[in-house]
């Protein structure tokens, strides 16, 4: 089974713990790596396996990069059943009600179209003293036996 890495990012830090995941995920799942301001929700291929990893923007909005992927999914509500995903999301917890929401917002539209979330739903604080990309590869460990059920 493939992975597919897809990241959402106002600022960037999102495709270094793309960078990050797609290190570990290497040896067994030959991971690709997606600005989902490139990517066509009809490439999306429910026998692979999908990791998400989006910050939050603003007001708990989704990045930029994310938006036309999104509106896209809105828009072309492909089928996924069958597919499974994981999420890492990022977000700062000074921003109380809307922390990690752009994650959850990526899990509930792919939900929505019939894909199941599996593994631990990540939710990276920028307030804690883990850099991002340490606590991606950290969480793509335990996302390797995941991905292989």
């Amino acid at each position: 089974m493939s992975a597919v890495i897809l990241y959402g990012t106002e600022t960037g830090t999102a495709e270094l713990v793309a960078d990050a995941i797609a290190d570990v995920l290497a040896a067994d799942f030959d991971p690709s790596i997606y600005d989902m301001a490139d990517y066509a929700a009809e490439d999306l291929d429910t026998d692979d396996f999908l990791v998400v990893i989006c910050s939050t923007y603003g007001e708990g909005e989704l990045p930029s990069g994310a938006l036309p992927f999104a509106d896209e999914l809105d828009d072309v509500k492909p089928d996924l059943a069958g597919m499974r995903f994981a999420v890492f999301g990022m977000g700062d917890s000074v921003y109380d009600d809307t922390f990690n929401r752009g994650g959850e917002i990526m899990a509930e539209m792919l939900s929505k179209l019939g894909a199941t979330q599996v593994g631990e739903h990540f939710r990276h604080d920028a307030s804690s003293t883990v850099k991002p990309a340490d606590a991606g590869a950290e969480w793509a460990e335990t996302l390797k036996a995941v991905i292989a059920e």
